[in-house]
């Protein structure tokens, strides 16, 4: 896919994304949102993944370390044809295989996550396999900035560099909200760069919101390298939904019908200019 249709794409899981929140009841709305472009561009250009080869040993991996935000990474797997529209309709119906976090028992989920902190030292562990197998996949890890504040983190990020690990990419989705407010008041993670340079990865930063540069970023990144790779991905809690974006009480929350009605129109403006586009 070429940028504009990224654009698109991400705009329609947009879309589908505000019908299963309001349909669930419940839902990381805020922090869904702001990840949702990554991750577009994540399964519909970089990542060697597709519905025919979840079984493959060579497969890319991929982590979402803010299970939180599942959401997001349903209508991701949706779009991309690994998981079927039928069962993300059951999301928050008794019986339904989908919860609230990411589990192996869904279709191209690679682990169970959501305790925040476990997902870097679950990517590390994954390519450092690929490196002992000598084999070619690459794993990407997507966390959250509030979740900066787990130890578990630098734990890896220190085993990261000492293995030399370039098939490896770390994501930091720096919305600057968290459950309860900005990150820098409940625990500053300060300048996130220099933190991770020193760490001994190779550390790039980018516009999360913009599709463009998303693309350029992850086409930049050297695998051949003998370090990991932290992208500090520069993003807005609520992205695409004027009444939701930088606003902290979004990161867990419902829209009224009302809402919802104004999500969708915003949307569906999008999307028809990026059609008309295309």
């Amino acid at each position: 896919m070429n940028t504009s249709q990224l654009k698109l794409t991400s705009e329609r899981s947009r879309r589908r994304l505000m019908e299963i929140i309001c349909s669930a009841k419940a839902g990381h709305t805020g922090g869904d949102l702001s990840c949702l472009n990554v991750l577009t561009a994540l399964y519909f250009h970089t990542l060697h993944v597709d519905k025919d080869n979840l079984d493959n040993p060579d497969r890319d991996r991929f982590i979402l370390s803010k299970g939180h935000c599942v959401e997001a990474l349903f209508v991701t797997l949706e779009a991309k044809g690994i998981l079927d529209k039928a069962v993300l309709d059951t999301l928050g119906q008794f019986g339904s295989p989908l919860g609230g976090h990411p589990t192996v028992n869904v279709p191209g989920i690679e682990v169970n996550s959501g305790a925040l902190g476990h997902g870097l030292s679950i990517g590390v562990g994954m390519a450092l396999a690929a490196r002992m197998d000598g084999k070619a996949y690459r794993t990407f890890v997507l966390m959250g900035d509030g979740e900066q504040g787990e130890g578990s983190i630098y734990e890896a990020a220190m085993a990261g560099r000492q293995y030399k690990l370039g098939n490896l990419v770390a994501i930091i989705d720096r919305n600057h909200l968290q459950i309860s407010g900005n990150t820098e008041d409940v625990m500053g993670i300060d300048d996130i760069v220099a933190k991770w340079t020193a760490f001994g990865w190779d550390v790039v930063e980018m516009d999360g919101d913009d599709m463009d540069d998303i693309v350029r970023t992850l086409d930049g990144i050297d695998f051949r390298a003998e370090k990991p790779h932290l992208i500090v991905s520069h993003t807005t809690k609520g992205k695409g939904v004027s009444f939701m974006e930088n606003v902290a009480k979004w990161h867990h929350g419902v829209p009224t019908p009302e809402q919802y009605a104004q999500a969708l129109e915003e949307i569906d403006a999008r999307i028809k200019e990026w059609e008309e586009a295309l």
